[in-house]
């Protein structure tokens, strides 16, 4: 069955190195380093790790002149482009303009001199360099004046994020610059998917979507699939970061299952289905499951594995399914896309799954 086409918002292309964001791409994955940016050989060893798991975007943290001197190698040796994260020094984006980046992450509010965003944003058009132009829910109320602060506070974020957005914007408008990615991020999901509609009514560029400071990955692949899944489904959205705290390349993962998921991007590898674990259960499923992942994480082929408990649901999910195990007391049933092909004894699950599995994979 050819999957369901979900309408997508019409957005400018922005081109970012040899990825295009927005147009009539492929909504792509990004992810972000944690090594110091000034560590060249390790934040290119992550680039490395990140890539591999299926980022097609990489951004880096530039706050000091020893990040930006790193560049030019982590360019050069990156496999995708790079994008450099800048806050407060303008002369960070001047350098990493200079390096040879695909992006800059800026943040127009935490620059006061507007004569220096103008700077960032000649050299980006000297350079062809894109650049993310976001704001932040922490970020956009006034810490100056508190009779502002307070009167800001009072109103609807999501409407204030995209006020403020609209003036960082009538700079580049101002400079003719439309290579431009937009974003509007916040700890909070629903406050997420109200600033990015608000984002789409308002403007063709291409939308950056993601939760920030979305916290482990208990709470952030939750808060992350609520605001991604709301967004998406409607079309809206053209390039997304799964935040978790710790090891990056995990978010890589996550984002890619949401894409599949949603079918957004064909799969690649195997999807692993399986049951709860319920009390139906004859055999201790866990370790098998494990196992079989482990096994098959190899294999690139868009196929499908159900590893089942019990006869309620398993013959069910063989019908559906490329190669399906049915267990019961000590045995399972091994199925090969809804055929029945033998009974297999519990220690010889793993191996008669990935064989069939690598089998389909190879033909």
């Amino acid at each position: 069955m050819e999957p369901p086409v979900i309408p997508r918002r019409a957005s400018r292309a922005v081109r970012v190195g040899d990825v295009v964001i927005g147009g009539r791409s492929l909504v792509s994955v990004q992810s972000m380093t944690n090594t110091p940016t000034s560590d060249a050989d390790a934040t290119a060893a992550q680039v490395d790790e990140l890539a591999a798991a299926g980022a097609e975007l990489v951004r880096v943290a530039v706050p000091t002149r020893e990040d930006s001197a790193a560049l030019t190698e982590i360019v050069r040796r990156s496999p995708v482009p790079i994008i450099a994260d800048v806050h407060f020094h303008f002369d960070r984006a001047l350098e990493a303009i200079d390096a040879g980046v695909a992006k800059i992450r800026l943040n127009p509010g935490n620059i006061a001199d507007r004569e220096q965003v103008r700077r960032v944003i000649r050299a980006a058009a000297d350079a062809k360099v894109a650049i993310r132009v976001g704001v932040n829910a922490g970020s956009v109320v006034s810490r100056t004046d508190e009779a502002s602060r307070q009167a800001e506070l009072a109103r609807p974020m999501d409407e204030l994020m995209a006020e403020k957005l609209a003036d960082y914007l009538g700079i580049f408008q101002e400079e003719d610059f439309h290579d431009l990615v937009l974003s509007a991020k916040s700890h909070d999901p629903y406050l997420c998917v109200l600033a990015n509609r608000r984002l789409a009514e308002l403007w063709d560029y291409p939308l950056h979507l993601g939760v920030t400071h979305a916290g482990p990955a208990e709470t952030a692949v939750v808060r992350s699939a609520a605001m991604l899944g709301a967004l998406l489904i409607e079309g809206v959205g053209d390039t997304v970061r799964v935040s978790i705290a710790g090891d990056p390349v995990r978010e890589v993962g996550v984002a890619l299952e949401l894409l599949w998921s949603l079918r957004l991007r064909p799969r690649r590898g195997v999807e692993l289905i399986a049951c709860p674990t319920c009390g139906r259960l004859q055999m201790d499923l866990l370790p098998i499951l494990d196992e079989v992942k482990r096994r098959l994480a190899d294999i690139d082929a868009p196929l499908t594995v159900a590893v089942m408990g019990c006869v309620v649901n398993g013959p069910g999910e063989a019908d559906h399914a490329d190669v399906a195990v049915c267990t019961g007391r000590g045995r399972a049933v091994l199925y090969c896309r809804g055929e029945r092909l033998r009974t297999v004894d519990a220690e010889e699950i793993a191996d008669a799954v990935e064989a069939e599995t690598r089998r389909l994979a190879e033909g």
